[in-house]
């Protein structure tokens, strides 16, 4: 008797193969939606800075002096310009899926525009910010 669990051999000549990142040509709009992923897991250290902040703003001056040296330090800043870009960038590709959900932006040009839309968006809405912050400032 055969086992159940064995397959013949012309079987798995058969099986198709399952697509991998070695066939795909990267494209906008692929390269957009892992952004996306990324900079969604990037807000959750950035909260955690945003939180460590308000934290020591709530305990005392010395810790508040500590955070706010540090977040003011080219490398803070830096950081801080990082999460800003994330931020936005974010909140564009959750528009440009929004959008999509209802059934528009899926022909060819419109998932290009919608893809470029979320990276000059991003780029543009963070510069606008940090201007605006060290001008107020």
């Amino acid at each position: 008797m055969a086992d159940p669990t064995s397959r013949p051999a012309s079987h798995e000549a058969r099986r198709p193969l399952s697509p991998h990142l070695q066939i795909y040509r990267p494209m906008l709009t692929m390269t957009m939606s892992i952004t996306h992923r990324i900079t969604g897991a990037g807000l959750y250290l950035g909260t955690l800075l945003l939180a460590w902040w308000l934290i020591a703003a709530a305990t005392d001056a010395k810790s508040f002096a500590v955070v706010n040296d540090l977040l003011g330090s080219w490398f803070g800043r830096l950081v801080l310009f990082g999460f800003t870009w994330a931020l936005f960038t974010h909140m564009m590709g959750g528009i440009r899926h929004f959008v999509q959900d209802t059934g528009r932006g899926m022909g060819h040009p419109e998932r290009e525009y919608l893809a470029q839309m979320v990276l000059v968006g991003g780029v543009v809405l963070t510069i606008l910010v940090w201007i605006v912050g060290y001008m107020v400032r």
